[in-house]
This record gives structure tokens, C-alpha cells and sequence, in this order.
């Protein structure tokens, strides 16, 4: 199996004049491109766009990010979910400030956060190694080309594509890196049939071909999500509100939240109800159905942080997980 020369022109040809202009593709700086691939880990590009332009005018170097406060970071990352991410980024940056950024693919997987995928990205778009950026995206492109029944969620399906992808690496490494990722995203998309029309692979996809776009990638089912049930207290008292700190492990560990119960809470022990309203929200493997109560409390219940609501929108990194009830306080 075997990526064949004129896939790859005409896949970097069509890259060159299909390319979204997006802000981390202005230079090809390690610190730049490092900085948004972990942003761009599990999340959407149009979410990020917003997001890298405010952390770069923040932490416009490696060293200013080294020497930056974990709750610095953490509010600059507020609402972009996976905080673990923001935390391997400050630790990673504290080692680069001091060695440099490894130049290296093994170099750059050693640093924190970062798995082979990154590292790949890393390595091919700051440095035109040719180290492969295999995600399920390029997985899917890869097996409808081939129309390859191979399991995309099995690891050697994987390692499989990783090897032809290295063997037809063309010296435009990053540019080859990047146009497999926009032909997933832009063209060969998943859920519904893709663009093949505007596919440069078109005449070339034996998927296509054949008329089987929508049969690949075979992939293992999604299990069901467990679902949580919920309450969310939101207390205030003189104009102050009550957060607490979540635990060191698992689902958003050490971020700031509201008093947050699983199941039913006894709100009437903390005071007279305002207000009352309904959210939910979905992570990977968990959905959490909440009720919110907007509390006025009858004291500071001293097991709680209090602070102001612009302390809370200046200092503070409230998951979005929580944006239904932090409209209460603004």
C-alpha cells in the first residue's frame, strides 16, 4: 500500500490554493505552532481562532508563558475546556525556557501534553521533519483513499498508515502535514457524505470509485454516555458568591466552580431561592444535567471561597461547563 507521487502534488497543489488563513499559519515558529496544536487538541478550529490570538498577546514567548502563574494560564484558557492541556503547556514551557525547544520528534514528545500526533504536527510544520500527524481525521481520508476496511480505533491501524504516510513525506513536510488535515476537515469530512467533488484525490480514491465514501472508516461504537444528575447552588451574600475548588483528580481538577452537588442538594439550608434554571452539559464520556438555584444566603458558609463578581471574571477560571449560571453574576 502506497501513497503514490502524484496524490501527493496534487494534494499539495490544491492546498496551496484552498488553504484557510488561520492565525498560527503566519510563521511557522515552534513556540507558535506548539502553542495551537495543543489548543487545537479535541477542539474545533473556529473555536480556537479567538483563543490563540488572546494567549499569544499574553504570553507572547515561551519564557513569558515559563513564568506565568498556573491561574494566569488557566484564565486565559478559561472556556476552551481540557484544562489538563493548559497545565502540561505551563510545565512543558518552564522546561523549554530553560533547554530550548527540542528540535527533535522525539525531542518534542517528551514534553508534557504531548502524544504522537502532536508530536508529528510539531515536527513536520516547525521543522519539516518528515514525522507523520496520524489523528482520526487522517485516518479517514486515508481509508476511504484506500477504501481500507482496517478498524481506525485499533493501534495498528494506525501505525500502519503512520509508516505509508512516512514513506511519501515530500520535502514540503509541513505543508503535506497541514493539507492532509484541511482535505479531513474542509472536504473529507465525516458524518454525511464528503465533498468529493472538490477533492483533489478524486480521480484517485478508490472509496470514491467504487461509490463507498460513506462505508469508511469502520470504527468501533461509541458506548453511551453516563449521565449525571446535578444541582449547582449559586450563593451570594453582600454581593460576594461562593466558589470551591475541585479536587486534584479527575473531570476539571483544581479548577474553580460553584457549589456543586451530584444528585439533589438541600438549597433551603443555605438560604432563599432567587432563581432556578436548567443546563446541561457533555464531555467526552459524561453528560451532566444540572439545576441551578441562584441562593441568597443566609450567611458566609465559611467551607466556600467568596469573592466579587469581578474578581470572579478577572482572576477566576470557571469551566464552561458552568456558563448557564454565570450570567447570574455579572
Amino acid at each position: 500500500m502506497e501513497l503514490i507521487p502524484q496524490a501527493v502534488a496534487l494534494l499539495l497543489k490544491w492546498f496551496q490554493e484552498n488553504k484557510r488563513v488561520l492565525p498560527w499559519r503566519e510563521k511557522r515558529e515552534p513556540y507558535r505552532v506548539w502553542v495551537s496544536e495543543i489548543m487545537l487538541q479535541q477542539t474545533r478550529v473556529e473555536a480556537v481562532k479567538e483563543y490563540y490570538l488572546n494567549f499569544m498577546e499574553r504570553f507572547p514567548t515561551v519564557e513569558a508563558l515559563a513564568s506565568a502563574k498556573e491561574d494566569e494560564v488557566l484564565k486565559a484558557w478559561e472556556g476552551l475546556g481540557y484544562y489538563s492541556r493548559a497545565r502540561n503547556l505551563l510545565k512543558a514551557a518552564k522546561q523549554i525556557a530553560k533547554e530550548g525547544f527540542p528540535s527533535t520528534y522525539d525531542g518534542i514528545r517528551g514534553l508534557a501534553g504531548v502524544g504522537d500526533y502532536t508530536a508529528g504536527a510539531i515536527s513536520s510544520i516547525a521543522f519539516s521533519l518528515p514525522r507523520p500527524a496520524v489523528d482520526g481525521n487522517v485516518l479517514r481520508v486515508m481509508t476511504r483513499y484506500f477504501a481500507d476496511d482496517s478498524n481506525i480505533d485499533e493501534p495498528a491501524t494506525k501505525k500502519n498508515f503512520t509508516e505509508v504516510l512516512r514513506r511519501a513525506y515530500p520535502k514540503e513536510a509541513g505543508d503535506f502535514c497541514e493539507a492532509l488535515m484541511e482535505l479531513g476537515a474542509l472536504v473529507c469530512v465525516p458524518n454525511g457524505a464528503p465533498y468529493c467533488g472538490a477533492c483533489p484525490w478524486q480521480g484517485l480514491c478508490k472509496a470514491h470509485l467504487s461509490g463507498d465514501e460513506e462505508r469508511f472508516p469502520v470504527r468501533n461504537e461509541k458506548k453511551e454516555r453516563k449521565i449525571v444528575n446535578a444541582t449547582v447552588c449559586v450563593l451570594e451574600r453582600d454581593g460576594k458568591y461562593a466558589l470551591e475548588k475541585r479536587g486534584e483528580r479527575g473531570l476539571l481538577a483544581n479548577l474553580y466552580e460553584f457549589p456543586f452537588f451530584e444528585g439533589e442538594a438541600d438549597t433551603a439550608s443555605f438560604g432563599e431561592v432567587i432563581a432556578k434554571k436548567k443546563a446541561k452539559h457533555i464531555f467526552t464520556h459524561i453528560e451532566w444535567r444540572m439545576t441551578g438555584y441562584l441562593i441568597k444566603a443566609h450567611k458566609f458558609f465559611p467551607q466556600y471561597e467568596w469573592r466579587s463578581a469581578e474578581e470572579i471574571v478577572s482572576s477566576y477560571a470557571i469551566p464552561s461547563a458552568f456558563k448557564a449560571f454565570t450570567d447570574w453574576i455579572r
